[in-house]
C-alpha cells in the first residue's frame, strides 16, 4: 500500500546502516527526529465539503486526504504533521477522456477551482489547494491509465495521460518496445504529469527528454478542446505542443498522450569509471558527448556526492574498503569522483560504445572498475526517494534543486550552489551537507542536480523556516548564475518566483495571454507556473 504520508510502499523500507549514521553525525551532528501525526489524526483536520452536492465528485474525507499534497518539502511537513490543508473540496476520477470533459464542465458550472492530479509526485507544489471562497476540486487522471492505441508501423503508442511509468512500460514491453523514460519519481509519476512539467529520463541522452517522445495529445480547456501534434514534422506555424508542454495544468487536462516508442534493445549494461578529479571526470564526460558517442547515460558525481553514496547508500563495507584500495593504486584517491556510463543497444553497438567511452575516459585518468558499481546503482535505481523517508525517521530533512547551464559556467555554479547551502543556516549554529550530480548532458552543455542534508530543528515550524531560508539561497544563486530556475521538475509554486528572470517580461505576458485564452475565469490550477 502507498504511503499517505512520504514517498513509496510503505512495506518497502530503505533503511540507514550504522556506518551511514555515524557519517552523518560526523558531518552535520546527531539527527532529531520530530514525532509524526498519524493519519487518523490528519483526517480529522479535513473540514465539510463546500460542494452541495455533485455526481463527478466525491466529498470522501480520506479521498480529499490522499490528493491533497505531492512531495515538496512543505508537503512533506504538510503531510508528517497532519496539517495538509487547505483541501479540495472534492475529487472526480475520471476513465475515459468523455469523462474527464464532463467533470471539467461540472467544475465551471459550480465555479470551482481545479487541481489537475496524476502520480501525486510534485516536488515544487504543483497540488497545493489555494486559500480563498471559491470551492476547489481535484481531477484525478489515475483511473485513465489504459494503452488506448499502437500504431506499430509509425511507432507510436497512445495512452491516457494517468499512466504511471511501470504501466506504461509493463504494456509496451508485452509487444517488444519501451518508451525510455525513466525519471526518479518512475515507480508513481504518469506519462501526462512527463508532458505538462517537461520532464528528463535518467536515460535522456539515449532517449531523449519528454518533449522528443511526446507525439501528441488531447487538452481539454474551458474554452474547448485542443489536439496537438500527430504529423512527423511541420512547419506550419507554431509547433503547439509547446502549448502543453511545460504548461503545468494552466491551459487545460491533459487527457491523452501520444508518444514515439522504440523496439526494446538487445542489451544494457552500466559501468563505473572513477576520475581522480571533478574536472578531469567533466572534461572526460563532454569529450564523449561532442564526439556524440552512442551511450545511453553519463552520471558524473562530485568528490562529495561519490563519498557520501558509498557511505550512505552502498552498504558493502568490505567490497568498498577492496574497490579504495585499488583506486589508491591507480591514482584516485581523496577528491575522486564516479561516473557511471550506460551503454544500450545490439551487441556490437554496445561493445564500440563502450569501447570509444573507456577510451576517452582513460585519456582523463579515469579508472575503469567494471559494471560491480553500475549494477549497484541499476538495482537501486528507484530507490533515492525512500532514503528521504529513512533520513526523516532519524532527524535529518533532505531536499533537491537542479538546473542547468552551459559547459563554461558548470563548475562554478555547482561550487556556489553548495556553497550557498552550506552556509544558510551558519546564523542557526547549523551545517548543510550538499552534494552534487550531473546527469543530463547535452553538447551545449548539461544539468546540475544537488541534493541537501540538515538535521531536523525539532518542530515542524522551524523545519519549514529552515527549508525556506536554504531554498530561497540556492536559487538566488542559480538565477545570478544565469542557469535554469528548474530542468526538469517544472516550476510549480517553489519556482515561480524567480520565472520572470528567465523568460523576461515579454515572455511573461505570452505565458499569462496564453493562459487568459485558454481560461478566462481562472479556474485552471492558479499559483502555479506564475502568480
Amino acid at each position: 500500500m502507498r504511503r499517505w504520508n512520504g514517498w513509496g510502499d510503505d512495506a518497502d523500507h530503505f533503511a540507514l546502516t550504522d556506518d551511514a549514521r555515524l557519517f552523518l553525525r560526523q558531518r552535520i551532528g546527531e539527527g532529531r527526529a520530530t514525532a509524526d501525526a498519524t493519519r487518523e489524526a490528519a483526517l480529522a483536520t479535513v473540514p465539510a465539503s463546500r460542494l452541495q452536492s455533485s455526481t463527478l465528485f466525491s466529498t470522501d474525507a480520506a479521498l480529499r486526504l490522499d490528493h491533497a499534497r505531492g512531495q515538496s518539502f512543505p508537503d512533506w511537513i504538510a503531510m508528517r504533521s497532519g496539517r495538509m490543508g487547505p483541501y479540495a473540496d472534492g475529487v472526480a476520477l475520471p476513465s475515459t477522456h468523455d469523462e474527464a470533459v464532463a467533470a471539467l464542465a461540472e467544475a465551471a458550472r459550480i465555479g470551482a477551482i481545479v487541481i489537475p492530479y496524476g502520480g501525486g509526485t510534485s516536488v515544487v507544489g504543483h497540488l497545493n489547494v489555494p486559500q480563498g471562497d471559491r470551492p476547489v476540486v481535484n481531477i484525478s487522471l489515475e483511473r485513465m491509465n489504459r494503452l488506448l492505441a499502437l500504431d506499430e508501423t509509425s511507432m507510436l503508442a497512445t495512452f491516457g495521460a494517468g499512466t504511471p511509468g511501470p504501466q506504461v512500460e509493463a504494456k509496451l514491453r508485452a509487444g517488444g518496445y519501451l518508451l525510455g523514460h525513466f525519471p526518479q519519481s518512475y515507480e508513481y509519476s504518469t506519462l501526462g504529469g512527463w508532458v505538462v512539467t517537461r520532464s528528463s529520463g535518467q536515460q535522456s541522452y539515449r532517449y531523449g527528454r519528454i518533449e522528443n517522445l511526446f507525439a501528441g495529445g488531447r487538452l481539454t480547456t474551458p474554452r474547448g478542446e485542443l489536439i496537438v501534434g500527430g504529423l512527423p514534422a511541420s512547419s506550419a506555424g507554431p509547433d503547439l505542443r509547446e502549448a502543453v508542454m511545460g504548461s503545468e495544468g494552466r491551459f487545460g487536462l491533459l487527457t491523452e498522450v501520444t508518444a514515439r516508442i522504440r523496439r526494446l534493445p538487445q542489451r544494457e549494461d552500466f559501468h563505473g569509471v572513477f576520475f581522480p578529479t571533478w574536472d578531469l571526470g567533466l572534461e572526460a564526460v563532454r569529450a564523449m558527448v561532442q564526439e556524440d558517442v552512442a551511450l545511453s547515460m553519463l552520471r558524473l558525481s562530485n568528490e562529495i556526492e561519490t563519498e557520501t553514496q558509498l557511505a550512505l547508500v552502498a552498504g558493502h563495507r568490505n567490497a568498498i574498503q577492496w574497490l579504495q584500495r585499488y583506486l589508491r593504486w591507480r591514482g584516485c584517491g581523496p577528491g575522486q569522483c564516479m561516473l557511471m556510463i550506460g551503454v544500450t543497444g545490439s551487441e556490437r553497438e554496445c561493445q564500440l560504445s563502450r569501447a570509444r567511452a573507456l577510451e576517452i575516459a582513460a585519456h582523463y585518468r579515469g579508472v575503469h572498475v567494471g559494471r560491480f558499481m553500475g549494477k549497484a546503482w541499476a538495482k537501486n535505481r528507484f530507490r533515492g526517494p525512500y532514503l528521504r523517508n529513512s533520513l526523516w525517521e532519524s532527524g535529518y530533512a533532505a531536499d533537491t534543486v537542479e538546473t542547468a547551464i552551459n559547459w563554461p559556467k558548470v563548475t562554478p555554479l555547482m561550487r556556489a550552489i553548495e556553497k550557498a547551502a552550506a552556509g544558510a543556516l551558519a546564523e542557526q549554529g547549523e551545517r548543510v551537507h550538499a552534494f552534487t550530480h550531473l546527469s543530463h548532458v547535452y553538447r551545449q552543455g548539461c544539468s546540475i542536480y544537488s541534493t541537501f542534508v540538515y538535521r531536523s530543528a525539532g518542530s515542524y515550524e522551524a523545519d519549514y523556516e529552515r527549508w525556506r531560508q536554504l531554498k530561497g539561497k540556492v536559487s538566488a544563486v542559480i538565477v545570478e548564475h544565469g542557469g535554469t530556475i528548474s530542468h526538469q521538475h517544472g516550476v510549480g509554486v517553489d519556482h515561480a518566483p524567480y520565472l520572470p528572470a528567465e523568460k523576461g517580461e515579454q515572455g511573461m505576458a505570452l505565458i499569462r495571454a496564453m493562459a487568459r485564452e485558454f481560461d478566462p475565469q481562472g479556474m485552471m490550477n492558479p499559483g502555479k507556473l506564475f502568480a
